[in-house]
């Protein structure tokens, strides 16, 4: 037997719990969901007499398992294997549909790339497959979160999302799957040869851009601009830490380099912001959650990140510099200099902060997070930082269409 998605069930309940980020439990059969219990009762058929009654799973549905701190407050939920019905088994509701189960709850809803990397991308992996024939029920549900993306979930499902925490019927389902499916062990990427569908990057963008209504694909064409339109450059600003101190400056010297320029700060309502990323061909700013709208900009578009001072070439790459190669969006990276950093400011020149900044990362994340992340703020060197707007146009132009 074999689900939409194409992988073979097995006759009991299969759990793969291998994945660096992710448990993924599934079951097809008889399966009864009882929410408030946090716990799905899979009723073995008597044939399969080689399935234990008392056999259980328990797993937290939330696609980052190796960060210990994101599952403190996500519900475990059990599936458990038993030959029989018990008086509060009895089904409330029957469903023709496969039903998923996952969490909301972890670092989701603290900032845009732990909505994506741990949460959509991973559900668009799992739920896509079923074609909008599946019913989502969500552990540790945020209102307000489900209706910041409730377009990205109309487009996985036709169904009205089940609240699994607060439900008091027993809702029985002939499949259902447990928890999210990642291909890959980094966040915010997808690695196609591991996925069962072999989706990508490229897949999950086209997806996001469909699901927002998003209505340009490619950046400015050949006879856009020749028709007087200049490319467009966002500049994402950022209220508190790691600011840009010289908007102006920088907003005055992309002008001169030939760009329609739009300053904003990244706006909670998704709908309205991402038509506005979609409308640029080009996006930068400083490293930070803010970069994840990478993902609404036209394929062939341009990211750049503003790398902070401090030695942090890893985390701009493991978050932003490799998921924008996937994307299919083309990418820079600009790494300020000491003259760039506002920590001149707070430190001497002569403190480890700029004479060992690794020896400060060894300190711990506490630490390096206070310093790097916390207390700087940029004042780009325009002059320097021209050649990256110059360069990013000429990538517009050598692969524009007509």
């Amino acid at each position: 037997m074999f689900y939409k998605g194409g992988m073979k069930l097995e006759k009991k309940p299969r759990c793969d719990l291998s994945n660096r980020k992710s448990d993924v439990c599934e079951a097809e059969g008889d399966v009864r969901i009882i929410g408030k219990d946090t716990r799905m009762v899979y009723v073995s058929p008597p044939q399969w007499a080689d399935n234990k009654e008392g056999e259980s799973w328990t797993i937290t549905p939330y696609a980052r398992k190796w960060d210990v701190g994101s599952g403190a407050h996500v519900r475990e939920v059990s599936l458990k294997l038993v030959k029989g019905y018990g008086d509060n088994t009895h089904c409330s509701v029957n469903y023709s549909v496969p039903a998923l189960v996952f969490a909301i709850g972890g670092w989701s809803g603290i900032n845009f790339f732990h909505d994506f990397g741990d949460v959509l991308v991973p559900l668009f992996q799992t739920a896509y497959p079923f074609g909008g024939e599946v019913q989502l029920l969500v552990a540790n549900k945020k209102p307000g979160w489900v209706e910041k993306y409730k377009l990205y979930f109309q487009k996985l499902s036709k169904y009205e999302i089940i609240e699994f925490d607060k439900d008091d019927s027993v809702r029985c389902f002939k499949q259902v799957t447990l928890g999210l499916r990642c291909s890959s062990i980094e966040d915010f990427q997808i690695e196609p040869s591991k996925s069962p569908q072999g989706y990508s990057m490229v897949d999950f963008a086209k997806f996001t851009r469909s699901a927002f209504s998003l209505s340009r694909d490619y950046p400015i064409s050949r006879r856009e601009e020749k028709a007087g339109k200049k490319p467009r450059l966002m500049i994402i600003t950022r209220a508190r830490t790691r600011r840009f101190m010289n908007v102006e400056e920088i907003v005055k010297m992309a002008k001169e380099a030939g760009y329609d320029v739009v300053v904003t700060e990244a706006n909670e309502d998704i709908a309205k912001f991402s038509r506005i990323v979609n409308s640029c061909d080009v996006l930068m700013g400083v490293h930070g959650s803010a970069l994840t709208n990478m993902v609404f900009l036209p394929t062939n578009a341009v990211v750049i990140q503003v790398v902070p001072w401090g030695n942090l070439d890893w985390i701009a790459g493991h978050y932003f510099r490799d998921p924008s190669k996937q994307m299919k969006v083309n990418y820079l990276e600009y790494s300020i200099n000491e003259e760039e950093t506002t920590l001149t400011e707070l430190y001497p020149r002569d403190h480890a902060v700029f004479k060992d900044p690794m020896s400060v990362h060894h300190q711990g994340w506490d630490t390096f997070s206070r310093i790097f992340l916390k207390e700087q703020n940029v004042r780009l060197d325009v002059k320097r930082f021209r050649p990256f707007l110059e360069r990013a146009l000429s990538i517009l132009r050598e692969q524009q269409r007509e």
